[in-house]
């Protein structure tokens, strides 16, 4: 089939369903696994398949620089990311392999097993401040909650000033529907990081930007520019998606009641259960999969030319039945690693070890400590997050004897 004479489809697209990604992907996979598109009024390849994902997630002609023209969010409104020295999301090798070269070992599988007893303790900590409580908002009450501190205690930031950076955090997310606030609260959080470096090269501290200003003593190799650019993308990446994630999770598992018993009998499954819900949910889908092309790329029977931009539907490809037998079901025994939850190839997300780990403490103690948990509300009255980059839910009332 020639895709490019079919009617494109525009984003955003359609509203997904709480449990799964939107229906129009099914129908995308269908016909082909590049199908065109417009985004912005500029035609782009959307991919939908899991193993064309792959390759051009790892194809060294994929550039993620929004500076690049062709880019989806080229020249975009509400898309400021990619203009600090040292936030090397949107960066290419060689520059954004050396940035990461720098944190890898802090979030490697050593540093992260280190860190499971502090995790727990977190964990506790927030369901301990829920004790004598009987009803909870999961959302505000524990996946945030969780997240930040985890966050705050890696980096050495403050935990008082979790609702100044959370909020802007939140804006920001929002930057495809509302642009000047995003860019605004980027500017607010730009500042506060520049604050942030000064105060941990005044004082480093034992945490990671305390490690990273005494390397930047001993080598010379980071500015304090590239520092609060590194401080800036961890601190905004690092707890909005697990923060999401948490609820979520436990949303989808009181509404499989079957896997969540599987689990209570078998909790060497929690691990399974983790990239399970990973998979199933992909939050981040095809926002954080942006890339432009810089030479031409045979895909099968396509050809993706020297800038044209691509994103990569992650949950599409995370629910290609080629990939993954019956994607639509939640099995907590599947414990596929092979999805692009985290993304894929040298932009993986850094901290997967970490976001690992915190999902799987916090699903399992919370269960253990709340074993009677269940959802206040019918599902379908639930307050989803369709409008973000990051899906989840805006609430998440639950209730408890």
């Amino acid at each position: 089939m020639d895709v490019d004479q079919e009617p494109r489809p525009h984003f955003p697209m359609p509203r997904r369903c709480p449990h799964a990604p939107p229906p129009e992907y099914e129908e995308l996979r269908d016909r082909a696994p590049l199908v065109r598109a417009t985004f912005r009024d500029r035609p782009v390849w959307l991919v939908t398949r899991h193993a064309e994902a792959q390759q051009l997630l790892t194809h060294p002609a994929m550039s993620s620089s929004p500076q690049r023209p062709g880019h989806p969010f080229a020249d975009a409104a509400g898309s400021p990311r990619g203009t600090l020295p040292g936030d090397f999301i949107d960066m290419d090798p060689p520059e954004h392999d050396r940035y990461r070269r720098m944190l890898a070992s802090e979030f490697g599988m050593r540093r992260v097993r280190a860190m499971r007893p502090a995790i727990h303790s977190v964990v506790d900590e927030v369901l301990d401040d829920l004790s004598g409580r009987h009803e909870a908002d999961l959302v505000a009450d524990f996946g945030m909650p969780v997240a930040t501190l985890v966050m705050c205690r890696l980096l050495g930031v403050p935990y008082e000033d979790r609702d100044f950076f959370q909020e802007r955090t939140h804006t920001m997310t929002k930057g495809l529907t509302h642009p000047e606030e995003a860019e605004a609260a980027f500017k607010e959080i730009r500042g506060y990081v520049d604050e942030l470096a000064h105060r941990a090269a005044r004082d480093p501290g034992d945490h990671l930007l305390g490690r990273l200003v005494r390397e930047r003593h001993r080598s010379g190799g980071l500015t304090h520019e590239e520092l609060a650019g590194m401080a800036f993308l961890l601190l905004v990446s690092g707890h909005q998606t697990t923060a999401n994630m948490i609820p979520l999770g436990v949303y989808s598992l009181l509404r499989n009641p079957e896997q969540l018993a599987a689990l209570r009998a078998d909790p060497a499954l929690w691990p399974s259960a983790v990239e399970e819900l990973l998979r199933y949910h992909s939050i981040v889908d095809w926002v954080a999969l942006a890339r432009v092309a810089t030479e031409d790329i045979r895909v099968g029977e396509q050809t993706v030319r020297a800038g044209e931009g691509v994103f990569v539907l992650g949950a599409s490809a995370n629910h290609d039945e080629r990939a993954f037998a019956d994607p639509a079901v939640l099995d907590v025994r599947r414990g596929r690693r092979n999805h692009l939850a985290f993304g894929y190839g040298v932009h993986q997300c850094l901290g997967h070890n970490l976001a690992r780990a915190e999902l799987e403490i916090a699903y399992r103690r919370l269960f253990e400590r709340l074993p009677d948990l269940r959802v206040l509300g019918a599902p379908e009255h639930l307050p989803f997050r369709y409008e973000e980059r990051t899906f989840g839910l805006h609430r998440l009332p639950v209730t408890w004897s």
